[in-house]
């Protein structure tokens, strides 16, 4: 069984099940002002207008800019979770991740601008990112240690060090893919899965 399915339920989580067609048209058009503009720049009042409702009715919806901003990071993680395994085969998970950026691109692109402008301590969304972050750090040293408990994967490599540097490796394909969308993605996630495998397993492969 998977963590989002074992887990508590998340703050946002019964908001997104039910829906609602308004709610959902209004997180869509956030994740599209937030993925070009940032949270800095981008009003409710903006949000509202695109997404043809008006600032008191957007607020019905979501009580703060802050509330509609874990919504949306909310819609992005559900995302993830639907589409992953974290039990699964590591190399067979990162091998898909290219498949994430052409199914959610503007998901993809929220995150990546978020992420930026909340590197300050101080900033609103920055305690919830670095937590999604280690995370995500967490996961993949998991997948490693259960390659090394199965005897796939060599015992001299560190899980936590080596699971920093796919991440590092996945984040940095994001912004690269963002900034030129023609990077033939298959390829690269390819070569990396295979250089990644050579390194991990026993025997190098072919």
């Amino acid at each position: 069984m998977s963590d989002s399915q074992s887990g508590p339920p998340r703050p946002y989580e019964t908001l997104l099940a039910k829906g609602e067609q308004r709610r959902v048209q209004i997180l869509a058009v956030a994740q599209r002002l937030l993925a070009r503009n940032g949270w800095r720049t981008t009003t409710l009042a903006q949000i509202a207008r695109e997404a043809g409702v008006t600032p008191a009715g957007l607020l019905h919806h979501f009580e703060s800019k802050d509330a509609l901003l874990h919504a949306v990071l909310e819609v992005r993680d559900t995302d993830d979770e639907l589409h992953s395994d974290r039990e699964g085969d590591l190399i067979e998970q990162i091998e898909h991740v290219a498949d994430r950026y052409r199914r959610s691109p503007d998901l993809v692109g929220m995150f990546a601008m978020l992420l930026i402008e909340n590197l300050d301590p101080d900033a609103p969304l920055h305690d919830r990112l670095l937590a999604r972050h280690r995370a995500a750090v967490t996961s993949i040293a998991a997948g490693i240690r259960r390659g090394q408990r199965a005897g796939r994967y060599r015992t001299d490599l560190d899980p936590a060090v080596k699971a920093v540097e796919i991440a590092a490796f996945l984040n940095g394909m994001e912004t690269s893919w963002l900034l030129d969308p023609s990077i033939p993605l298959n390829r690269v996630f390819k070569e990396y899965v295979r250089s990644l495998e050579r390194e991990l397993m026993h025997v190098s492969t072919p």
